[in-house]
Parts: structure tokens; sequence; C-alpha cells
């Protein structure tokens, strides 16, 4: 009589690590904590600080709570934010390159046009963020959910997505070209337009939100759909 093998579950997704910052931190002071190349920032708090228009190589962030700070058109270069916690931050336009970003959280903060390429982000919760036309272009996501954020026409050309969890996000026109997708997860997601949608290989979605990806499907295998 052959075996009978119980059907596997699906395996449980970790959720990010949050960030343990200090009781208390000390206040970041200007111009002593502006950003600086290699400059090393530990255990501050950076409150409606103006952080824009700044060009920095190597910073790196540990311990450090954003409120209402600024980053707009900041350029950063590998930068790292270990253990941050950034609340209503403006990020929009911002650039970063070969940084990182671990055991965080950004919430209900703007990242229009941001652009942080060839990145690394590990136990990090994206959360009520307006983040359109973000550019996420060959960076490595591990452990790492985005809720209840606007991702429109967001771009996730070649990146290493497996396992993320998007939670009630509008996905619109969001590009996944090339992107590793394995074992990431859809839910309550608005995913009209999306493009390269063949890429979306191994992905679990729930059943109301692939309604949105008829069209998408249909465009890829060149069927025309009519009234």
């Amino acid at each position: 009589m052959p075996s009978r093998t119980s059907p596997s579950r699906p395996q449980r997704q970790k959720e990010p690590i949050a960030p343990k910052l200090a009781a208390t931190l000390a206040p970041a002071t200007f111009p002593e904590h502006d950003l600086d190349d290699d400059g090393s920032y530990r255990s501050l708090e950076f409150r409606s600080a103006d952080l824009s228009n700044r060009r920095a190589d190597g910073p790196d962030f540990e311990g450090c709570r954003f409120v209402d700070t600024s980053f707009t058109g900041t350029t950063l270069r590998r930068a790292g934010f270990t253990g941050a916690e950034l609340e209503r931050c403006d990020m929009s336009n911002m650039a970063a390159r070969s940084s990182t970003m671990h055991r965080s959280r950004v919430s209900s903060s703007r990242l229009t046009g941001m652009a942080w390429s060839e990145c690394g982000f590990r136990d990090v919760t994206f959360d009520s963020c307006r983040a359109d036309l973000t550019g996420f272009r060959f960076s490595d996501f591990k452990d790492v959910v985005f809720r209840d954020c606007n991702l429109t026409e967001a771009n996730f050309q070649n990146a290493d997505l497996r396992g993320v969890r998007f939670e009630r996000c509008d996905l619109s026109g969001a590009q996944f070209s090339n992107a590793k997708m394995d074992g990431a997860r859809f839910a309550d997601c608005v995913l009209l337009g999306i493009a390269s949608v063949t890429s979306l290989r191994g992905v679990t979605i729930k059943s109301q939100d692939a309604q949105g990806l008829v069209y998408a499907l249909a465009a890829a295998m060149g069927i025309t759909i009519e009234d």
C-alpha cells in the first residue's frame, strides 16, 4: 500500500524585528551631527531636523530615531541604518546606493521619487508610507513588509523580493522586471497595470487581488479582451 504523506503547510513568514532603541536618546545638535562623510551617529534623536540636499559617503546610524526630519534631495553612498526608526519623515527624491537598512521601521513618511538602488534591506517594515515612483532596482530584501503603502509605479527591477510581504498596498503600474519573487505574498493589494507580470512566478496572491492581474496577463500573452 502506498504511504500517505500529509500535505505540507505553508511556511509562516517571519515578522521583521522591531528596532530596539535606548530608553533615552540624546537630541541631535547642529552642526555637530550634520551629515558628514564616514560620520558615526549613535543613539540620537533627530526631531524636525533638516538633512535635505546633502551628499555623504559612508555615514552610519545606529539606534537613532528620526521624527519629522527631511532628507529631500539628499544623496548617500555606503550609508547604514541599523535599529533606526523613521517617523513622518520626508525622503522624497532621496538617493542612496550600496547602502543598508537593518532592523528598522519607516512609518507615515513620504518617499515619493526616492531611489535606493543596489541596497540591502533586512528586518524592515514600511508602514503607511507614500512611496509612489520609488526605485529599488537591484536591491535585496529579506524579512521585509510593505504595509498600507502607496507604491504606484514603484520600480523593483532585478530586485530580490523572495519572501517579501505586501499588505494593503497600491502597486498600480509597478515594475517587477527580472525580479526574484519566490515566496513573496500579496494580500489586499491593488495590482492594476503591473509591468513584467510574468516575473511574479512563485508568489502567493489573494483571489480578490488576482482580478487586477487579468489585463496585465492578457497583454503579456497577446490576448485582446473585448467588452
